[in-house]
């Protein structure tokens, strides 16, 4: 396919990369970020999108978003798609997807988990919104960046999934490391307290596959001083955007809104801000009960 690729940062560059090594032609475009081996770079987002079946972008939030779907996609040929893989407002994805019909072009929002190991890997999960038609046109492109995409619904129903899986992340890594600090202070040993928990009731990703105590279980950020794999920033944030979407639908999510909280505090007063999600352990560790 010939494809254009906005947004080549830490997740889009490798993306794009792999499209372009798959036998695709990519034009990218970004303001800041080089292009990667492979793709060809273009002047501004509107001269990538020229005569593109599909443009991607990855970008930072919907405002941006939307600024970009209104520049590319009277550039894009009829029936092109505008394949959207940030993480963004329901709402944003909503408007993209209404700009992009109203225009004679099919729009997927289709944001991604993995994180940057995954978009290098190759292994993404992309949970896609949009028509039927405009999923399977941008399919053969999603086994290349990664290994599974699940067609979630319509327009906003990809970034609503990702919200609400995220949203559960956060709350389950909070009691996760919770539960650890809990531990220690109670003078239990922490991989003792790891082989019962992971065989029982208490059992979640974070705990299993992530876990936030160092030298206990799978290799994690934990084990690599917090380093982040995905950063507790980009945590808060998509808390953040779980909070938008719950009040828009009028949904009552009180253990969102405490995490959500948690992380702003941990993020912009506590020094977290460029450390993995899962070191809210260490912050748990220093503290007493108020």
């Amino acid at each position: 396919m010939k494809i254009a690729f906005i947004g080549l940062g830490n997740m889009g560059a490798p993306m794009a990369a792999n499209l372009a090594a798959a036998g695709h032609t990519v034009t990218g475009f970004d303001l800041s970020a080089a292009c990667p081996e492979g793709v060809s770079p273009a002047g501004s987002a509107t001269a990538a999108a020229q005569g593109a079946e599909v443009v991607i972008t990855m970008l930072p939030n919907g405002d941006i978003l939307r600024r970009v779907a209104a520049e590319v996609i009277p550039a894009m040929p009829e029936g092109a798609v505008l394949l959207d893989c940030s993480t963004v407002d329901v709402d944003s994805a909503r408007a993209v997807a209404a700009m992009a019909a109203d225009a004679g072009r099919r729009a997927v929002d289709a944001p991604v988990s993995g994180g940057v190991g995954g978009a290098a890997a190759g292994t993404l999960t992309f949970m896609a919104g949009g028509p039927a038609d405009a999923f399977e046109a941008v399919r053969p492109l999603f086994e290349v960046m990664g290994q599974k995409a699940v067609h979630c619904g319509d327009a906003g129903a990809g970034q609503a999934a990702k919200i609400c899986n995220n949203m559960i992340l956060g709350v389950t890594m909070i009691a996760t490391c919770e539960a650890f600090a809990l531990a220690d202070k109670l003078g239990l040993d922490r991989a003792r307290m790891f082989d019962v928990v992971s065989t029982s009731s208490g059992y979640s990703w974070s705990m299993n596959a992530y876990c936030p105590a160092p030298g206990v279980g799978p290799n994690s950020p934990a084990d690599n001083g917090y380093k982040p794999g995905f950063a507790a920033e980009l945590m808060l944030k998509d808390l953040r955007l779980s909070q938008l979407a719950a009040e828009s639908a009028d949904a009552d999510t009180p253990m969102g809104l405490t995490a959500m909280q948690l992380y702003e505090r941990f993020v912009e007063d506590e020094g977290g801000r460029g450390k993995d999600f899962s070191a809210m352990l260490p912050r748990f560790e220093g503290r007493e009960r108020s």
